[in-house]
């Protein structure tokens, strides 16, 4: 991939993935085909959309099959390194409170599973900016996934009482699927959508690993907690080669008044 241009403001970023950066491409859940195409049937042109805070650059990537150009930004340079190359999608390193020039005259920004970390005083005057009269801005994440009731019992165990402690304080504004963060915009109805894959037990594993809890535990204690979970897990799972995976998505989206 093409050395991405470097945008900063000199701030700090919470960064909570680029450790694991490689993992989190790998494993990290797919946004369902129909989530872009619906976005893109709200917008008033096709021509540029700004994914900011885009970590792997999965959303950019999809974006790039319904917009002519995709400016895709994270203050992570690991990340950037990971990112999916696509011909229509440029790479910058950029936190999502200071857009790249490029992305001025958005016709859609998106923040994939990244709102919650924006400076939210920062982030909506910056968005007024970019965003075309009209343009959307949408955020989404995703809830608890869903395997099997016996999987999604251990899996909230490990969420809750062995990790519990490390989450950073974010994390509840995904579990309030959003609803606890400010949306100075006005908001548009939206479908909903989850997503959905085939995972075998190790995919499972390799999940979990990549969550920012998992990581801070062991960093902590030196040792990693997923060990003593293997055989709980293991048991729940079953003598099955792979199982369907379900992660419901919440979506809020508003439009840029007409100025």
């Amino acid at each position: 991939m093409q050395e991405p241009e470097v945008h900063t403001d000199g701030m700090a970023f919470q960064d909570h993935f680029s450790a694991q950066a490689n993992a989190y491409a790998r494993y990290r859940p797919t946004y369902p085909d129909a989530l872009y195409a619906w976005l893109a049937s709200q917008v008033p042109a096709r021509e540029l959309a700004w994914d900011c805070g885009t970590g792997s650059g999965q959303a950019a990537v999809a974006l790039a099959a319904h917009f002519s150009q995709v400016i895709a930004s994270d203050p992570s340079r690991e990340q950037i390194a990971h990112a999916a190359a696509h011909a229509r999608v440029r790479y910058v390193v950029a936190s999502a409170e200071q857009p790249p020039a490029a992305a001025m005259g958005a016709d859609l920004v998106t923040a994939a599973q990244a709102l919650h970390w924006f400076d939210s005083e920062r982030f909506y005057p910056a968005l007024a900016r970019v965003l075309k009269p009209g343009g959307l801005f949408a955020a989404w994440g995703y809830g608890f996934m869903r395997v099997t009731p016996a999987v999604d019992a251990v899996v909230l165990h490990y969420y809750t009482n062995v990790v519990g402690t490390y989450w950073p304080p974010d994390r509840c504004h995904l579990e309030s699927g959003y609803r606890s963060l400010s949306f100075p915009l006005v908001e548009l109805a939206a479908p909903e959508f989850e997503m959905a894959a085939q995972w075998t037990l190790e995919d499972l594993y390799g999940y979990l690993d990549t969550w920012s809890a998992t990581r801070r535990y062991l960093q902590a204690h030196g040792e990693h907690p997923l060990q003593s979970m293997r055989p709980a897990l293991a048991e729940a799972w079953g003598d099955v080669p792979a199982r369907q995976v379900i992660w419901p998505l919440f979506l809020r989206v508003g439009r840029c008044e007409e100025r």
